[in-house]
């Protein structure tokens, strides 16, 4: 699994598909293949997974009452081969509305988790990317 993170609109998905070779059709955009659904996406050509907006995936399954820690950690025992790019979310200002913080801090925290677990960490900022891990 690879990590992708990076402020909003700083080419982090066109940085992985060239940097990756990779099209578009490897891409989820917030939200995770379902193994049960769709068997022969996870695998694409023998190319990864890639999940884009992984911070809206997050939101969505906590307004949807779900537990995205708990979720995540399932999919990745399935789908090693992903690469996930998550808008960097916890600077600037906090939020006054409990929500968004309780969303803000569980997106950092999962990155911290994924972070830990990936192979390869990097942030892109101006369509470069920094590898940090």
């Amino acid at each position: 699994m690879r990590l992708v993170i990076g402020g909003y609109a700083q080419g982090k998905l066109e940085y992985v598909l060239e940097k990756y070779y990779l099209q578009k059709s490897a891409v989820w955009d917030a939200v995770l293949p379902d193994k049960k659904r769709e068997p022969n996406d996870l695998v694409l050509q023998d190319k990864p997974v890639i999940i884009d907006h992984f911070h809206l995936w997050v939101k969505e399954r906590i307004l949807a009452g779900g537990c995205p820690e708990e979720e995540m950690m399932a999919f990745l025992d399935v789908c090693r081969d992903c690469i996930i790019i998550c808008d960097e979310v916890g600077n600037g200002i906090v939020p006054m509305e409990p929500f968004e913080r309780e969303y803000r801090e569980r997106v950092g925290r999962l990155l911290i988790r994924l972070a830990e677990q990936a192979e390869e960490v990097e942030r892109v900022i101006c369509g470069i990317g920094q590898k940090i891990k």
